[in-house]
This record gives structure tokens, C-alpha cells and sequence, in this order.
């Protein structure tokens, strides 16, 4: 694969990224990847319900995954601006390929039991906190600058479309085979990702190592120091703890009040890859029409919407219609805290930057999950969802006084995102 892919003809489009090869192949390999992540997430949920009745352990499936970043995110993002960030993703999808692998086999053998499942799925999710500040951090290094936002987005748009697909393939495989042929499925996943990183070799400035805890501190002194960073983490923390009761929740939802099946889990979670898929089409072209802070705050509404749906709930369609309302805000909302926050970090400290804000935003998502399970132990599933609801009606008032940056509010010159051209450009997308 070429170090520097050739810039497309034209730049600015929705689709402009897939005109790089680079980014194209990382991006097909990566929504494999996410596929199998998202099946083998939906498999050790489901296969948690059958192994206990507390609330507090389903939701900690979902918490599994995003707790490693609340307690690795800062080295990561130190790792990730020390070393060769290509390399680190290497080693990276290389340890989760083998801990899924083992949690196939154990599978297979019938040895897992809540704890076994946990400490695995919490083993995977330490592969993901190492991993991300690094992807994050490449895709600088796939793009040409003025396609960053644009590729940012194809890039939500594909772990949605894993998020659409990838639970109801799961609900399939469970209902046919096993949940340990899902697991097995997430292992082999990983096999086209690590061949494309492999052939790949771009050009990137050579890192300048320093000493880990000097290293973290740089970055945490960077973005303590910078305002619209801060607004950033702290809007990220408080829509991830709250909005972290839909997928941790879904679950018992789907297995306790609605007494669903494997597929109807699936189905339900794939409602929400749905909702994310067209959210993202336009979320880009709508933050730049309106600015950040009207898409977050729109989305924070929607997501309400979903979790009062969700938690009136009666019937397996209603809970689909929750879904695809969830995935709606959740995709506006991320994505737009992610582009803000990639814009205002340095190429320097870059990863530093991108992990102290998935070490808030997902470590409040992980923190989040528990406490809603435990809510819902105590008070029950009704009572959960429309607490996490009141907890984002209350998120609205920050508007006031933590708003989203504005439009050149601290952004960093080498990365600005472009204003919008007049409407007679078309986007460039790559054939093949």
C-alpha cells in the first residue's frame, strides 16, 4: 500500500475519504473487525442473562468494554505519540485476536462462568484502550487535512453499520449454533486488519519518545490548559454516563420484560446501528450549518426520547423504534464531540489529546453502566431508564454555561475543517 495515497480530484464531499486507497482498505477491514466485535458484544451480553440474574453483572458486559480506557486511556495516548502508531495497532489487534480466540475455546469447553466471562471481555476491551488513541490518531495519516471531519464520520458511520448488522448476525448464530461460535466469528475478524496494517506504511513524522509520565503529563497540561478542550471533555462525560443506560439495559430489556429471543436482542440492537447509519449521512453537513452545539443538544433530546421509549416499552417493535432513535443521537453526538476534539489537539500530542477524552467520555460510559445496573437492581428496569433521562434533561442546562466551542474557537491551523462550498459541488467517492 503507498505511503502517501494520491489526494482525489476533489475534496470536501461526504464520500471524498474513500478516494484514498489507504483509507478505503483500512476502513472495509475495520468494519469486518467491528462486525465481529459487535456480534461476539451481543453474544457474552446474552450469554450473561443465562449465567446470572443480577442487573449490576449484565450491565458490567457492556462496561467491560469501556472501563480499560477510563484506566489505560492516558498511556495509551502516550504510547500511541511514543511509539509507531501503526505498530501498536498491530500488537493490539493481535492480543484481542488471541483472548477471543480463548474465550471461543473456553466456550466450546463449557467453562465459562461470570467471572471468566468479564475478566475475557474486560481482557478485550484493554486490547481496545490501546488500540484507539492510535486509530484515532492515523486517520490524520489517511486523509488529506480538508477530508479529516468527512472521514471521521465514515468512520462512526462504519461501526454503525457493524452496530446494524453485526447483533442480529449475532442473534443468529446463537439461535443456530453457539455463543461461542460468535465468539470464534470475533477472532477471525480480526485477520483482515492486521494483513491491511500490515501492508501498510505510511509516511509519518518520527516520534519523539519521552519518558511515559512526562509524556502523559504534556498532553493532560495541554488540554487542562485549553478552554474549548475542556468544554469537550466535560459535555463528553456527561452525555456518555447518562446515555450509557441504553446498551447496558438493553439486555434485560430484551430478555426479562419483553421476554424475547436471542434474535429479538440482536434485532434490537441492530435497530440502533440503523438509527446511527442515517444519522451519519447528514450530521456532518448539519454541524457545519449549525455548529456543534445545536447538534449536541439536539441529539441529548433524542436520546431522552429513546430511553423514555425504551423504558415504556411493551413490545419487541417498540423497543426496535427505541433503538433506531437511540442510534439517531448517539452518532450526532459522538461524532461531533469527536471532530471537536480532534480539531483543537496538536499532530504532536495527538494521541495524548484523543485518550484523555475516551478515557473521560467512555470511562463516564463504564462508570455510567454499573450505576444504572445497580439503580435498576435496587429500583428495577423502568425506573433506571427514566432516572438516565432525567440525568440528560438536566445535561441540557450545561448549554448555558459549558457550550460547545465555536466554529474557529481554539482549532489547530493544520487541521481546520473547511466551510461549506455552494451546493453545485458533488462528492467524489472511489470506485472498486
Amino acid at each position: 500500500m503507498n505511503a502517501a495515497p494520491p489526494l482525489p480530484a476533489k475534496t470536501g464531499g461526504a464520500l471524498a475519504p474513500f478516494g484514498y486507497p489507504a483509507f478505503r482498505a483500512i476502513w472495509t477491514a475495520n468494519l469486518v473487525s467491528n462486525l465481529g466485535s459487535t456480534i461476539q458484544a451481543a453474544a457474552a451480553a446474552w450469554l450473561m442473562t443465562e449465567l446470572t440474574r443480577s442487573h449490576v453483572l449484565i450491565a458490567l458486559v457492556q462496561a467491560s468494554s469501556t472501563l480499560p480506557i477510563l484506566l489505560l486511556g492516558l498511556f495509551a495516548g502516550a504510547i500511541a505519540d511514543n511509539f509507531d502508531r501503526r505498530r501498536v495497532m498491530l500488537w493490539a489487534q493481535s492480543a484481542m485476536l488471541v483472548v477471543s480466540a480463548v474465550l471461543a475455546v473456553m466456550g466450546y469447553r463449557g467453562m465459562l462462568g461470570p467471572v471468566s466471562l468479564l475478566m475475557l471481555t474486560l481482557m478485550v476491551g484493554m486490547g481496545t484502550a490501546i488500540n484507539q488513541p492510535a486509530w484515532q490518531a492515523s486517520v490524520r495519516l489517511q486523509v488529506g487535512k480538508a477530508d479529516l471531519p468527512q472521514a471521521i464520520a465514515l468512520n462512526a458511520m462504519s461501526a454503525n453499520l457493524a452496530r446494524s448488522a453485526g447483533p442480529a448476525l449475532g442473534g443468529v448464530l446463537i439461535s443456530i449454533l453457539s455463543v461461542s461460535a460468535a465468539f470464534a466469528a470475533n477472532a477471525l475478524s480480526y485477520v483482515g486488519m492486521l494483513v491491511v496494517l500490515a501492508r501498510w506504511r505510511p509516511e509519518a513524522r518520527a516520534p519523539q519518545r519521552q519518558p511515559m509520565l512526562q509524556s502523559i503529563k504534556v498532553g493532560v497540561a495541554f488540554c487542562a490548559g485549553s478552554v474549548p478542550i475542556r468544554k469537550v471533555l466535560l459535555r463528553g462525560a456527561m452525555f456518555g454516563f447518562g446515555a450509557s443506560a441504553f446498551q447496558a439495559l438493553i439486555p434485560a430489556v430484551a430478555h426479562d420484560t419483553l421476554a424475547g429471543t436471542e434474535l429479538d436482542y440482536g434485532l434490537i440492537l441492530g435497530s440502533f446501528g440503523v438509527g446511527s447509519i442515517v444519522n451519519a449521512l447528514w450530521v456532518t453537513r448539519a454541524r457545519r450549518r449549525f455548529g456543534a452545539e445545536v447538534i449536541v443538544s439536539g441529539a441529548t433530546l433524542v436520546f431522552i426520547g429513546a430511553l423514555l421509549l425504551l423504558a415504556h416499552a411493551s413490545s419487541v417493535p417498540a423497543a426496535l423504534a427505541a433503538g433506531f432513535v437511540a442510534g439517531s443521537g448517539w452518532v450526532a453526538a459522538m461524532t461531533s464531540l469527536n471532530v471537536a476534539m480532534q480539531l483543537r489537539s496538536p499532530e504532536a500530542i495527538l494521541g495524548r489529546c484523543l485518550s484523555l477524552y475516551q478515557a473521560i467520555t467512555f470511562g463516564s460510559m463504564a462508570i455510567g453502566a454499573w450505576a444504572w445496573g445497580w439503580v435498576a437492581d435496587q429500583r428495577g428496569l423502568v425506573f433506571a431508564l427514566n432516572a438516565a433521562a432525567v440525568w440528560l434533561a438536566g445535561n441540557l442546562v450545561l448549554r448555558l454555561f459549558v457550550p460547545m466551542p465555536a466554529r474557529e474557537e481554539g482549532r489547530v491551523d493544520a487541521v481546520r475543517e473547511p466551510e461549506p462550498r455552494p451546493s453545485t459541488r458533488k462528492p467524489t467517492a472511489a470506485k472498486g
